[in-house]
């Protein structure tokens, strides 16, 4: 079998893991494995969204069934984050590859540092804006479709400063990340025809089986050293596409790559 199936179930379970437990880092964490391996913005952001409707279902589910759902919460954040999402993700499918590729980069790269700057400063407490929280989810859509990542960093984070349980933020973002994904991908399967599930089984597979632990571990997990372990990790990713960007032949990745991505 191919071995990209592999390392992409890995990737699948470990960003599944993490997206469950923090209410971020699934989409930035594939995205940017994905871009390593050659996969065009759009195309990656695509197959992230694609293989989301299952684990995020699934993971949306084991959060209904641990009661850390608000479903007021999802209510506001849910339509807004599917309007943003659409449009996100025709604004990426229809620019030109040179261009969105360096920009989706530097996006990573800053939500990298963003993630890591949260493992050391506390978050503010302040009152609760109803209406504020449906202008997060569609600043917070937009950035997940077109950057392939962003709707747990820039939710998630901005629920748990505005005085959200960290369970009931993680629960809630996750169950609206469902609705949002699935408006994201029929928008990348009406602009770019569909994706390549062959490429995208093993990120399925792999977060289908980590969703219902990641519901467990939202009450165990030790998150600031988990956001830094990742932040680190996107950054690094984000800077190595940068490099390559500039000087493709620098990437060693590119064999790897070429059976898989067309």
């Amino acid at each position: 079998m191919d071995p990209f199936f592999w390392q992409s179930l890995v990737v699948g379970f470990v960003a599944q893991l993490v997206d469950g437990a923090l209410g971020m880092a699934y989409g930035l964490v594939s995205t940017s494995f994905l871009m390593a391996f050659g996969v065009p913005p759009a195309a990656a952001s695509a197959a992230v969204h694609t293989a989301e409707i299952f684990s995020t279902g699934v993971s949306g589910a084991a959060h209904t069934w641990r009661k850390n759902v608000n479903w007021s919460l999802v209510l506001r954040l849910a339509p807004a984050g599917i309007v943003g999402g659409i449009a996100g993700a025709a604004a990426v499918s229809y620019l030109p590859l040179h261009i969105i590729k360096p920009v989706v980069s530097a996006y990573l790269l800053l939500m990298g540092v963003f993630v890591v700057t949260l493992a050391f400063r506390k978050l503010p407490q302040a009152a609760v804006s109803p209406n504020s929280s449906a202008a997060v989810g569609l600043f917070g859509g937009f950035l997940d479709a077109a950057g392939g990542g962003g709707w747990g960093p820039i939710s998630t984070t901005t629920l748990l400063g505005r005085g959200h349980p960290p369970r009931e933020a993680v629960g809630s973002v996750n169950v609206s990340e469902f609705f949002v994904t699935a408006a994201i991908s029929a928008t990348f399967f009406f602009t770019l025809g569909g994706v390549r599930w062959t490429d995208i089984a093993g990120l399925i597979i792999g977060g289908v089986l980590a969703a219902p632990i990641a519901a467990f571990a939202v009450s165990v997990v030790r998150p600031r050293l988990l956001m830094g372990v990742i932040g680190c990790f996107v950054a690094s990713i984000a800077v190595w596409q940068i490099v390559t960007s500039v000087d493709p032949e620098l990437t060693f990745l590119t064999a790897f790559a070429a059976p898989s991505v067309k």
